[in-house]
């Protein structure tokens, strides 16, 4: 990801557009600006209360990355964040050379969601060198996994040239689209007709956080939103 991931090892924002994807630009909601950012340790100490009163309606917080790392500021965020009144979602950093398993145990270690937070969320945006021969095999357990213990469907987070290559067959799953050279038209994967959210911007800047950070458009309406939550 991303600001909020810090892993900068590739760029998750989409190259050129693919000349086959026909319907797969969408304009956002005109009469919606539901908007978030998306944090880990990377953005140090967060004011949770400026970012709300910024207009922003959730954030976005790494908890885990592969089968071992825990975020050290996961469980602050999130506190902070709920206190807030902001949305709060948990991602999870997908590592394609660690079996699901183990990941979804780390994860799941230290994610407890509750009403008003949004589905879990698994990043997934690079082959590792050694990654496993089924890459999209283990994803979908992972995702299967995630899905029995939250009771709600995850959303994947990734960018359009990997979702193209490598996440074919995951177009039921919501969708947070990381692409940063379009304006107002993200250009979706060949095999997803909608996009959940979008993160347009890794240099963006919002009250109560220091620096740059990761922007983030939901695609809907206020109502939509809070439909999408946890009950």
């Amino acid at each position: 990801m991303i600001g909020g991931c810090g892993q900068k090892t590739t760029a998750p924002a989409a190259g050129p557009a693919s000349s086959q994807n026909n319907a797969a630009q969408a304009t956002i909601n005109p009469t919606a600006d539901v908007s978030g950012v998306d944090l880990s340790k990377w953005q140090g100490a967060v004011d949770f209360e400026k970012i709300k009163a910024a207009g922003k309606s959730y954030v976005f917080i790494r908890a885990s990355l592969g089968n071992t790392y825990a975020d050290p500021d996961y469980s602050h965020n999130i506190q902070k964040a709920r206190a807030a009144g902001l949305a709060a979602g948990s991602y999870h950093f997908y590592m394609t050379d660690d079996k699901p398993d183990d990941q979804f145990a780390n994860f799941s270690k230290h994610v407890s969601l509750q009403s008003g937070d949004l589905p879990p969320v698994v990043d997934i945006e690079k082959l590792n060198k050694n990654s496993l021969p089924n890459t999209a095999a283990e994803l979908k357990i992972f995702l299967n996994m995630m899905e029995k213990k939250y009771g709600v469907k995850p959303i994947i987070y990734s960018g359009e040239n990997f979702a193209n290559e490598d996440l074919k067959g995951f177009s039921d799953y919501p969708l947070w689209l990381a692409e940063y050279n379009k304006d107002k038209t993200p250009q979706l994967p060949l095999d997803w007709k909608h996009w959940t959210f979008w993160q347009h911007t890794e240099n963006g800047t919002v009250a109560g956080v220091e620096g740059k950070v990761d922007l983030d458009r939901f695609n809907g309406t206020q109502q939509q939103f809070q439909d999408l939550l946890i009950q």
